[in-house]
C-alpha cells in the first residue's frame, strides 16, 4: 500500500488551504496538490462532473445539489489520498464537510493514515472567523457563499465532522501566509 500524503489541509472556503499548502510543500520538499485541480477525473469515475453539479443546481437548487454531490466528493478524497503519496494535499471546503454520515466515515478512514490533517481557520472566535472568511471569499472568489438563504461558509465553519478530521488547528489571523506555512510544516516535521 502506498504511503499517504504527508499533510492534508482542510477548512472552510477562503481559509488559505491553497496558499498555505503551496508554500508549505517546498519547505517539506514534497509536491503540492489541490483537490480542486485534480478532482474532475475522480468525480468522473463515479458519474459526476462540475457540469452535472451545475445542471443539478438548476434543477433542485444549490443546497440539494451539494448534498447529492457528497458521495462523489468523498470518492475524490479517497482517490486523491491514495494517489498522492507524500504530498501536501489541500481539500476544498466541501471535500471535508459532509451531512451524510457514510461519506464522512469514508473520508475519515481515508485520512486516518495521514500523519497531519490541519484545519486552517483565521480565528477561534466564530464571528471574527466568519467575517474574515466572507471578506476573503468576496475578494478572491466573488461570492459570499450564501445561496437561497443558506450560508455555506457558516455551515463549513460550524461543522463538527470537519473539525473531527483534524489532528491540529492552525489559526492564521495576523500572520503572513509564509508564517502559517512554516508552522504547518513544523507540525509535519515533528510527526516524522
Amino acid at each position: 500500500m502506498p504511503s499517504p500524503p504527508s499533510l492534508v489541509l482542510i477548512g472552510p472556503a477562503a481559509a488559505g488551504k491553497t496558499t498555505v499548502g503551496s508554500l508549505a510543500a517546498p519547505i517539506l520538499g514534497v509536491p503540492f496538490v489541490d483537490i480542486d485541480d485534480v478532482g474532475s477525473a475522480y468525480y468522473a469515475e463515479v458519474g459526476w462532473s462540475i457540469d452535472r453539479l451545475v445542471r443539478r443546481t438548476g434543477q433542485v437548487g444549490r443546497l440539494a445539489a451539494e448534498r447529492d454531490w457528497e458521495p462523489a466528493r468523498a470518492h475524490a478524497v479517497r482517490r486523491a489520498v491514495a494517489d498522492h503519496s507524500g504530498a501536501v494535499l489541500a481539500l476544498g471546503a466541501g471535500h471535508a464537510s459532509y451531512t451524510d454520515p457514510q461519506c464522512l466515515a469514508a473520508v475519515r478512514a481515508a485520512l486516518s493514515r495521514v500523519p497531519r490533517v490541519v484545519l486552517l481557520l483565521p480565528s477561534d472566535d466564530r464571528a471574527t472567523a466568519l467575517t474574515e472568511l466572507r471578506q476573503r471569499s468576496r475578494a478572491s472568489k466573488g461570492t459570499d457563499w450564501i445561496s437561497s438563504g443558506h450560508d455555506f461558509l457558516a455551515e463549513w465553519l460550524d461543522d463538527e465532522g470537519l473539525r473531527s478530521l483534524a489532528t491540529n488547528t492552525v489559526l492564521t489571523a495576523g500572520r503572513q501566509p509564509q508564517e502559517s506555512a512554516e508552522q504547518v510544516a513544523a507540525l509535519v516535521s515533528r510527526a516524522r
